[in-house]
Formats: structure tokens, sequence, C-alpha cells
């Protein structure tokens, strides 16, 4: 950075500390409202562009295709201006997006005769390092190093001089925004021009240009070939594009495959040759016709996005300035033994604040007061309630996550064969995290936003207390007391037919039939996306609380109602299916169809309803193709199987008491007996056959809500089957919150229940179950008062047990019902022991 420049940029930087809020382009300011109004700003000016012209295919003469064509040529010229990049060395191959760059380039060097060498950086992005599979010879250069010792050898090529080779890198990382030297390039091309056969280059700048510039001007310096994501620049449209070197296009003169436009003549009949076009390199790269709306609507979105925010160079001076305040501001968040949040993960050449060396990303992990790692999968569901968007996981960046990690290849692999994958909850595994956390800043970003983050971080994650009195809790009461004998009772029995769908109230009376698999009837049914087979979930699509089964016993149907206001959406407003585990016995028509689908990422084999109307009616409701399924608890012959699923739930550290323990006693005394390893069967519920919530643990909870003025939370959103409450009419002010966290076993009526663990929560509490509207809470306050070992709890799992005698009527029909008594074996009652001699498979 030249002098002037530098001071240029550090009065804007004074400014911004002045104002405390980022200038955008001389006196235009955004806040939230930033992102509609470019949005809005770039559609109205795209959808006059589609009112007022005709376009056609290029591929033709008319005077719509030839309008087509001109204004392709101009948004390539113009694209190619934004990046300095003389038409006369460079071309455009517009493309679907970055990756597709890539493969179009790994397509030109796989179909060379001898095949091609390939080296990539270790921080590349899992579509640079998938190349390396089609590749006769690849190495990964593990840092940066090690590619500047190749670089300073005489002549840096492949080892073998008999191929072409390909060192593609990323101009900044994806993962923590570092920015790697973009003179590699042209120190390759002088190494290669010593002789040997040509060593190209593949700049991935998808990440760098969403924010920063990329200067061009030098075709002697710049990459063979550039990669870029426009989407990521400007939000809109979903495009990509190639930048190719003029000097270096005819490594795709070998490419072997063609696509409709970019030939000039085709014989196919008792011959097979081909003529491609050679007129221009985008003519011979862009296969079919081009996505003409896209290119149109990237026109808009340049136009829009300078007008409101200037120069790429404007926003990564705004963009820089607030990664720094964000990164200061994360860094400084202590917990009250003053260690450390977060763990940022910046490379160590990298300085926040200075472009050069560190784009506007930071990534991060959370360490509780002990230091312990806090579950990415946890901040995620928390954040996604109080609307701030981060990604988690892996990164698509395997070599950067690794490194920063400190993961071995046998961990990754043996994370890997214990169940982690990206995107799911085992985010730790080993004491280490398997991803991180990564927030991205751009043009639309605001100050707001990021002292948002850091007050978000600071109110969920700070743990100001000492942590001597959490690794060493009191012994309380609780656990000392005998089991409890208050009066407790159920106080309601509810049914989800339908997974992820509204619930159904056993009537008060009913005797209510207990399988293996759970209450009668209870999530026997789901609904799955038609195109990838997975069951729909309220968290992706709340307005399934709006769908409303119901039992009909004695017309023995499931009748399926929908609210008030999905029904303007469908013909039909209700329909039925037939409760009978077999409709084919009763009638001459196939009702259903075997289908694979996945639940809570197990594949199970299901029946999927055949009847169009049963289709048609779910997907108007909830705007999405998608099938009703079954899967029944019971079966008979080759087509009904009964459970394949078992339960996952299993006692947390929470619900284990402190216990005094003499030093060196041995072995250590057992309070209640092993949990014996039984697979306990359960239909389409997540984790358990059960799950059981106690009235006080939310009464003590909606308290601590509208303390701070929240909306107090109904039972309906834990979506609990046995809401169990105390008698407060016999034993006023006894309520016992969060007792149940210590029982072991209930006893409802006649019936024995065993309690499994704790029931992990995610946001999908804070949809209503009335409305289909999302609220914060309880999960924001659940996250504060129940969060053990990063993870958030409330209710209890639970499984019936059945009676030893089986001849017992008792045992042929358990049932239990509205009303019934309650009673709870803690932990250390000696009535577990009788219990368990009294029931079989447990």
């Amino acid at each position: 950075m030249e002098e002037n420049e530098h001071t240029r940029y550090n009065e804007y930087i004074e400014d911004m500390r002045q104002r405390e809020y980022p200038m955008l382009k001389e006196t235009t300011y955004l806040d939230h409202a930033g992102t509609t109004l470019y949005a809005k700003s770039l559609i109205e000016q795209f959808s006059t562009d589609m009112i007022s012209n005709l376009y056609g295919n290029p591929h033709s003469a008319s005077t719509s295709s030839q309008l087509s064509s001109r204004r392709i040529e101009n948004v390539r010229l113009r694209l190619l201006g934004l990046f300095n990049a003389d038409p006369e060395d460079f071309d455009v191959v517009f493309v679907a997006n970055a990756t597709a760059g890539i493969k179009l380039v790994m397509e030109a060097l796989r179909d060379q005769g001898d095949g091609f060498w390939y080296g990539y950086h270790r921080d590349s992005h899992t579509s640079l390092v998938g190349v390396r599979e089609t590749a006769r010879k690849q190495h990964c250069f593990s840092s940066d190093a090690e590619v500047e010792q190749w670089l300073a050898e005489s002549s840096p090529r492949p080892s073998s001089s008999c191929m072409p080779g390909l060192f593609a890198y990323p101009a900044q990382s994806n993962m923590n925004g570092r920015r790697l030297p973009l003179d590699w390039c042209r120190r390759i091309r002088l190494a290669e021009n010593n002789g040997g056969r040509p060593l190209y280059t593949l700049l991935d700048a998808a990440a760098l240009v969403s924010t920063s510039p990329l200067d061009l001007s030098n075709c002697d310096a710049a990459p063979d070939f550039a990669v870029l994501s426009l989407y990521k620049v400007f939000g809109f449209p979903d495009l990509g594009a190639l930048i190719v070197r003029k000097e270096s296009g005819d490594v795709f003169d070998k490419r072997r495959y063609f696509g409709g436009g970019t030939v000039d003549m085709v014989v196919c009949v008792r011959e097979q040759w081909h003529a491609k076009k050679s007129e221009t390199l985008h003519e011979q790269l862009e296969d079919g016709t081009l996505p003409i709306h896209n290119i149109m609507a990237l026109d808009s979105a340049m136009t829009i996005h300078q007008k409101l925010f200037g120069s790429l160079e404007a926003v990564s001076r705004h963009s820089t300035y607030l990664a720094k305040k964000l990164y200061d501001g994360l860094s400084s968040l202590r917990h009250g033994n003053d260690s450390s949040v977060c763990e940022v993960y910046k490379a160590s050449a990298s300085v926040y604040g200075d472009w050069r060396t560190q784009g506007p990303i930071v990534s991060f992990n959370i360490r509780n007061s002990h230091g312990g790692w806090v579950s990415n999968a946890e901040v995620e569901k928390l954040s996604a309630v109080r609307n701030i968007q981060l990604r988690t996981g892996g990164l698509c960046n395997p070599g950067g996550i690794a490194e920063s990690l400190g993961l071995a290849p046998w961990e990754m692999k043996q994370n890997f064969s214990a169940g982690q994958r990206c995107g799911n909850d085992n985010d730790i595994m080993g004491s280490k995290p398997t991803g991180m956390i990564r927030v991205s800043l751009g043009a639309m970003s605001t100050i707001r936003d990021v002292n948002s983050l850091v007050q978000f971080l600071r109110e969920f994650y700070v743990q100001m207390e000492s942590p001597i009195s959490t690794l060493f809790p009191r012994v309380t009461s609780l656990q000392l007391k005998p089991p409890t004998r208050n009066p407790f009772h159920v106080e309601s029995l509810t049914i989800f037919p339908i997974k992820s769908c509204a619930g159904w109230k056993v009537p008060q009376g009913k005797a209510w039939e207990v399988r293996r698999e759970g209450l009668a009837w209870d999530r026997e049914w789901c609904l799955v996306h038609q195109s990838t087979g997975v069951a729909l979930s309220q968290k992706r699509y709340p307005k399934m609380a709006l769908i409303r089964p119901s039992l009909d016993l004695d017309e023995g149907v499931l009748r399926i109602r929908l609210a008030e206001s999905l029904q303007s959406r469908t013909a039909a407003a209700e329909l039925t299916v037939p409760l009978s585990a077999d409709p084919t016995l009763f009638s001459d028509e196939a009702v259903f169809k075997q289908k694979a689908v996945r639940v809570c990422g197990d594949s199970i084999t299901s029946r999927t309803y055949k009847s169009p109307e049963i289709s048609r009616l779910f997907s108007e409701a909830l705007g999405v193709a998608c099938h009703l399924v079954r899967f029944p608890a019971v079966g008979k012959g080759a087509d009904l199987t009964p459970s394949s699923r078992h339960s996952k739930a299993h006692l947390q550290q929470h619900q284990i008491p402190a216990r005094m323990q003499i030093p060196g006693s041995f072995p250590e005394a057992q309070s209640f007996p092993l949990e014996p390893t039984v697979e306990r069967p359960i239909l389409l519920s997540n984790e358990s056959p059960i799950l059981t919530i106690s009235r006080s643990s939310l009464n003590r909870l909606n308290e601590l809500i509208k303390a701070e003025g929240g909306k107090a939370a109904q039972a309906e959103v834990f979506r609990a089957n046995i809401v169990i409450a105390e008698d407060l009419a016999s034993t006023p002010g006894t309520e016992q919150p969060y007792a149940e966290d210590y029982w072991r076993f209930l006893q409802i009526g006649t019936q024995y229940f065993q309690m499994l663990g704790s029931c992990r929560r995610c946001q999908m509490v804070c949809v209503d179950q009335h409305t289909a509207e999302k609220n914060e809470e309880p999960f924001v306050t659940l996250s504060k008062t129940r969060r053990f070992d990063g993870k958030v709890f409330f209710g209890q799992h639970t499984c019936h047990l059945a009676i030893g005698d089986a001849s017992s009527p008792l045992a042929q029909n358990p049932t239990i019902s509205v009303g019934d008594p309650v009673c709870p074996y803690e932990d250390g009652d000696a009535a577990n022991d009788l219990i368990l001699q009294s029931l079989v498979n447990t």
C-alpha cells in the first residue's frame, strides 16, 4: 500500500471510530433495512428489464435472440472491467457456480493424452481438493512455506515432464479469511517459461471478490484461470464465472465433450465427426443455452451494487473495519475466572484491520469457564432463535479445519466411523471440536450486526461464577431425602399420530393402550419430501403445527383437518385414512407402495400412500411436494415388519447426583441398579418411545420467562406424551421443579415406566403450536437455565416396562389414563430393586 493510500485508509478507520457506524458511500447509510433496500432495488430494476424487453435463445438470428446476444456480451465486458481485465487478454465463461468453473478446467486437463499433475494448497475449498481424484499425480502443499520452497527451485514443474501441471489455491481462505499471496501466479509463470511442459495456475477467487477487488490489469502476473461465485458478490443471481487468460486457452483444445452451441458442425450418422467453434473461448466452453435471465440480472446487480456501495474497494474498507471490531469484541470476552470465551482461528501472519493479509471472516469456537468446548450445534440452534445468521461445521475446507483443530487423518477417520458427519450434532469428539463457527461480513453488514453478535455471546456463553462451585457441586437435600411421595397425577396424555404435526389429546377417563414403541398410534405416520425421501419437520416447515390429526376409534380412521389459515391453500380441508395396519384386507386396491425414507438419520422401509389426493392436500398446505407414509408398530407377513428403530436416549451427566466418596474406596457404590442394555423399539419419534414433562418444571420456566417480559410457553410446544402434575390443592406450595431429573422409575396407575434420560431441545420449541409463528421463547430462557455440557434439556425420555406375569390382564392389555396417580422413584430408592425384580426384559 502506497503512503498516501495508507493515510487515506487510516483516516477512514478513524472516521468509523468516531461515528461508530460504517460509511457505505458518501452520505448513504444503511442499517438492518439495508439488505431489504438493496434486494428491493435490484429486483425492481431486473423486473423492469424483463417487462420492457423480449429475450430469446442467443443461438438464433431472431430479433429477440440478437438482443440477448448483445446484452450478454455487454455484461461479459462489464464483468471483465470490474476486475481491470483487458478483453484482449481475458475471456469470461459463464458457469453455474465457482465449482462448475473448476470442473471445466479439470475436464480440459483430464483429457490431455498423458493426464496431468495437480498441486493444491492445504487451505483449498473442497471443490479444489476434489480435482485430485482425476489427476495422474497429485500433491497437497501443507503450508505457504512449502509452496515458497517449491517456487524457489530452479524450475518448479511437475515431477514428470511428460505431462502438463495445474497448481490451484484460494486467494482467500473460505475458512478463516486469511489471504494468500497473489504473486505466486506470476512466479510460477516465470519459472514455467524456463522450459518443460506447461504449468497452469487456477485461482479460487470466490471468497476474495465477495468483498474485495481482484486486479487483473497485469496479464503476465494474472492466474491462467480464476473462478468466481457471483452470488457471493451480489447476492443475486445464482451464477458463476471462469475468467480465462487467453494465452492459456489452448488447454481446452483437447477437451472432448461438446454441448449445444459450442460446435459449428456435427456428423453422427455413419461417421463421428464435429467441428468446434473457434472464434472465442466462451463460445467453445459455454455448453447449451446460457442462463440468459441470470446474466441480465447480473447486469442489474452490478448497477445497484455500485449505486449503493460504490466500488469493491469501498466494500473492502467497510467490511475490514467491521471484521476488526468483531475480532476485538470476541477476543475481549472473558469468563469470571478470566479465561477466554472464544478461540479464534487466525493465521499468525494475518492481522485484522489489514486487508492485505486478512479478509472479513472470523472463525472461532466457544469454551466454557473450565476450558471445555461448547457444542456448535447448540450455538447454531440458539443463534437461529435470535435471528443471527452464522455457519458451523467443516466449512468445506478439510485441510484448514484439520490444521486449525489439530485433527490427524486417523482422528478424522475415527470420528467418521463413530458417526460424525458435517452438520450433525457429533461436533465434539475425543475432546476436540470437529468443526467451527464462521461469521462472514460484507457490504450490507453493519456495526449493529457486530455488536448484536458479541452481546449474544456475552449473554449466553460468558460464565461469571467461579468454576470451583460447578466442579464440586454441593450435596443437596434432593439427593439425600427418601423418594418423593407428594401426590402426583397424569394431567394430560397426548398422541402425535403424524410426526411433527399437531397433537391429539386423549379424552378424560379413556384407558389408553401402552405399547413397547410408546402410546398407541403415536408417531406412526410422517410426511416425507417427494424428492429426498427425508421426513419433514417443524424446524423447517413450522406450518406442520396447523395440520391437526385426530383419532376416530369408532370409525377406525385417522382424520386429518387443516387449520383455517391453511384451508385457503387446498381444494380439500380434510381427509381420512384407515387405522388398520393392513387396509388391503378390506380393499382390492393397493393402498401403499414400499419406499425407503430417512427419519432422524435412520434409513427405514415405510409404506407410502399411493393416493394422489392425500399427497396433494399435504403438498398444497405446506408448499412442498411431500407424501404421507406409515411405519406401524406391529406387522404381519412379509410386508408388515415391526419397528427397526430403537431408542437412543440415555442418562445425562447432570442427572447423576454428586455422591460423597471415601478416597481410595473400591469399587464405587452404585446408588441404583445398572441400566440394562436392552433395545427399546421406537416408531418415528426422535429418540425414545415416550416423552414426559412436569407441570411444576414448566411453571418454574414460565416464571423466569415472564420475569424478563417474555411470553409464557404452553405445554404443547414441548410435544410431550405425558404431562405429570402435582396435586397442589392438597399440598400447596410444594412444587418440585426439575425433580424429574432424578426420577428413575414411575408407577402410573398399575403400570411401570423407566426414565431413560433428559430430552435435548432445539429451536423447534419456539414454534407456537396454535399459530405456527416462531418466537424466541422458551429456548432462550432454557439456554440460560437448563444448559448442561453445552446442551439444552427439558423433559424426560421414558419407556414402558412389561410386568413379569404375562398371564396377568395388566400385562396383556397395559393402559394408562388421564388422572391416574403417579408415584415416582428417585435415585437411591430401595424400591428400585423390587421394581426390577417384578419386571421382565428390563
